[in-house]
């Protein structure tokens, strides 16, 4: 068997070193366009959890790696003056150049051919001398791009501006720069990768770029108005560069790795942006991955390539989504630069969702009590305290809407249960809303409730327009307020165009065969080719469907509910009026978002003179549809602006679900972005939702100032006491009836001594292990 490696970076080598250890029989050969000391860049950056898969990939090049980096335990973030230092990180920073002569060593003296200076033009004919073709010829990869049909590859080029540069001065910690000029502001990821050296890579928006002159400057001059920039921090030290040019940041990601005999890996395939350090990373495990594949597959070409697209496309992407999130937090830098620095650094520690506030605790406990105490002594004396004085963290602190208070930050998402009878919410509801009202959370939503019987989305819905259903929320809103602290608000809509559909676990969204009733939107078009095409709506309908909101509202009133919720998410009837998917009029309620905005904002008004004045209402908007041509930021920003200029107390971020044609990018707390984004650019309270699963990350959404409050769905199905459980882990005392009170008790009493072991055995396992030996 034949194995050709194209371009002879860390994924190549490492690939064919593996190969050539395990099979020496196999003919491994790599070729490598640049001579074998021929390099650009500084130092390249790995984590402990990185080496840990190097030292059991190959034992060998794992010892040389160690003994050649320089290693570092801490991350330091300079922010308007102040430096935060947070340990237990655990990084080894090496040149670049040193990594390459070491697994090029490791690769000669297995027996791979190295052929350097070796220009690939041909990659047919190399397919039909070699049973197996790596393209590993990085970022610009030629084989990718000279085979675009077949691998797909989509290029996202990020708006700021980055070079890689060098200098002397040491460092002793992964080290953060942040700086504001007449010209805008700078940012410099910097970290020592040999004695006497470091890695500077400095980065701005394309504003600042433009201002400061830069795209005029050639390297020299650039280096020299950077060294100005960032005097202080240099130490007299002088920045070195090496084809030290600016680029944007290609976010890179192909729909097929594989093509016949040949495969992609590396920067070739898929990119992951620089502030994650995750490069060189992706490249190597791509090498181990690649190499364990072929193993399983003893060395048959295609499926070995099968195996090692399928088990590797996960883990690569969920890389990249961490970069994404990480990327996008730096090009947003504007949006936190009015931050106290203590927020301004636990945003930055916590960006890319992999450090979390119990995560941070381990690793920096003091910063993680300041970080208590900042969010306490923001609340002056409402803030919730132990008896010693301490301040609970940040989930369980409580929050002002108008006169209401809410006891924690952690709210029952609104989650539509199909389980009513002609609108009649019954035994069903009582039990699932006041279970999880005892378990502690701090506001209730109640499920989408309709106005009217054509505003449903299911013949299961719930409803609020006659005397027996407001009896019976009467009923469950009297329960919750007896037996708990919550407060509970109702959320009112209207289906619009997902309206006479089949209950969720029947068909999502799909039309009923039968005894469905009459749609209305704000254009004629259907949700599914096959479902019913609605009516555009008239001033009629428009005036009618506006009455039925305020008189669900007045019901709603009358039945002792706290808060009132408006649904214009979703694609659901006011959604369809907001984005420009679904809104296609071409009178004063169509066109740019301002007219797109009319009639929510005209139900809202009405619903806001209806409701009393100390009462808080919210809305829930979808803050992207997820689709080409839908709702953009700056759309979703001035909706929300809208609405709070109207009264609007807290803006409910969700997303999607306005097409068919949507495809949302799931993950952790993937809507949390969008409420970040229009929190601190809107200047509104918001509420986030989405794969929230766990108290650590209310925690950290809080205390990072990207939500006010947290929704959480899933989790209050899976657990009704899921807040309750909460608390006894962060040793919270919450409100309880007296007859679930030995229940607490015996969490209270249990829960701290898990915690503790847990901790202890995290404490075990924290970086440093990968230290070179002296």
């Amino acid at each position: 068997m034949r194995i050709a490696v194209v371009g002879g970076g860390p994924a190549g080598l490492y690939f064919a070193l593996l190969m050539k250890r395990d099979w020496p029989q196999l003919a491994v050969d790599v070729f490598e366009r640049n001579q074998p000391d021929d390099t650009f860049g500084f130092g390249v950056v790995f984590s402990d959890q990185t080496l840990d898969i190097f030292r059991a990939a190959d034992a060998e090049s794992y010892a040389a790696i160690r003994d050649n980096f320089a290693y570092w335990d801490d991350i330091e973030i300079h922010f308007k003056g102040e430096a935060f230092r947070v340990p237990g990180n655990g990084f080894c920073g090496c040149s670049r150049r040193s990594l390459l002569m070491l697994v090029q060593a490791r690769a000669r003296a297995l027996g791979v051919g190295l052929h350097f200076g070796a220009e690939i033009a041909d990659v047919a004919a190399l397919r039909r001398d070699y049973d197996l073709v790596v393209a590993a010829d990085g970022v610009n990869s030629r084989i990718r791009e000279n085979w675009r049909e077949r691998f797909q590859p989509e290029t996202d080029l990020r708006p700021n501006k980055f070079a890689w540069m060098g200098s002397t001065r040491p460092f002793d910690a992964f080290t953060f720069f942040f700086k504001r000029t007449e010209h805008g502001l700078f940012i410099a990821h910097c970290y020592q990768y040999e004695a006497g050296r470091s890695t500077w890579v400095l980065e701005t928006d394309p504003e600042t770029f433009a201002k400061a002159g830069l795209d005029a400057m050639d390297e020299a001059r650039s280096a020299a108005f950077l060294e100005g920039v960032f005097a202080e921090e240099l130490q007299g030290h002088r920045l070195i560069t090496n084809r030290s040019l600016w680029r944007n940041f290609p976010m890179i990601r192909c729909r097929n790795w594989v093509s016949e005999n040949v495969v992609l890996i590396g920067d070739a395939k898929a990119t992951a942006h620089f502030s994650i350090g995750s490069g060189t990373k992706l490249a190597m495990e791509d090498a181990i991955a690649l190499h364990g594949a072929m193993g399983q597959a003893k060395l048959d070409v295609a499926a070995g390539l099968k195996l090692f697209e399928a088990q590797r496309r996960e883990e690569v992407e969920k890389t990249q989504h961490a970069a994404d999130v990480s990327l996008v937090w730096f090009e947003e830098l504007k949006r936190f630069w009015d931050f106290e620095p203590l927020r301004f650094a636990f945003g930055l520690m916590t960006r890319s969702k992999a450090i979390t506030y119990d995560n941070l605790a381990l690793r920096a406990p003091e910063m993680v009590a300041a970080v208590d105490a900042m969010v306490a002594d923001g609340l002056g004396p409402l803030a919730r305290r132990r008896r010693d004085g301490s301040p609970v963290p940040p989930a369980f602190q409580p929050f002002m809407l108008r006169g209401m208070r809410v006891e924690n930050r952690m709210t029952l998402s609104p989650m539509c249960q199909y389980s009513a009878q002609d609108g009649l919410p019954g035994d069903w509801h009582l039990m699932h809303y006041g279970a999880r009202a005892i378990g502690g959370p701090g506001l209730v939503f109640t499920e989408m409730t309709c106005v009217a019987p054509d505003a449903r989305i299911t013949p299961g819905c719930t409803g609020l327009w006659n005397d027996a259903q407001e009896a019976a929320w009467k009923r469950i809103v009297d329960f919750v307020h007896a037996h708990s602290a919550a407060k509970i608000c109702l959320q009112i809509g209207h289906a619009g165009r997902k309206g006479a559909t089949k209950l969720m676990w029947e068909g999502m969204d799909r039309p009923l065969p039968e005894g469905a009733w009459p749609l209305v939107s704000a254009s004629p078009l259907p949700y599914y080719p096959e479902s019913q095409v609605p009516r555009g709506m008239t001033r009629l309908d428009m005036d009618r469907v506006k009455a039925e909101f305020v008189a669900a509202a007045e019901r709603g009133l009358r039945a002792g509910f706290d808060m009132l919720e408006l649904h214009c998410a979703h694609g659901y009837l006011l959604a369809s009026f907001l984005s420009p998917l679904t809104n296609r009029r071409d009178d004063d309620y169509g066109g740019p978002v301002g007219n797109r905005l009319r009639y929510p904002l005209e139900v809202f008004r009405a619903l806001r003179e209806a409701w009393p004045r100390e009462k808080p209402i919210s809305v829930r908007i979808s803050a992207t549809d997820w689709a080409e041509g839908g709702l953009t930021a700056a759309d979703s920003v001035a909706i929300a602006e809208a609405f709070a200029a109207e009264g609007c107390d807290l803006v409910d971020v969700s997303t999607g679900q306005t097409a068919a044609e949507s495809r949302p990018v799931y993950g952790r707390m993937f809507q949390t972005p969008f409420s970040d984004r229009i929190r601190n650019e809107a200047e509104v309270a918001t509420m986030c939702v989405g794969n929230i699963t766990t108290v650590d990350q209310v925690n950290t959404i809080v205390a990072a100032g990207r939500a006010d409050l947290v929704a959480l769905g899933r989790p209050h199905l899976a657990d009704p006491s899921f807040v309750l459980r909460g608390a006894a882990w962060y040793g919270v005392d919450i409100a309880q009836p007296v007859q679930y009170r030995p229940g607490q008790d015996q969490l209270m009493r249990n829960t701290p001594r898990e915690r503790e072991e847990l901790q202890e055995l995290k404490l075990k396992a924290r970086p440093g292990r990968h230290a070179p030996r002296s």
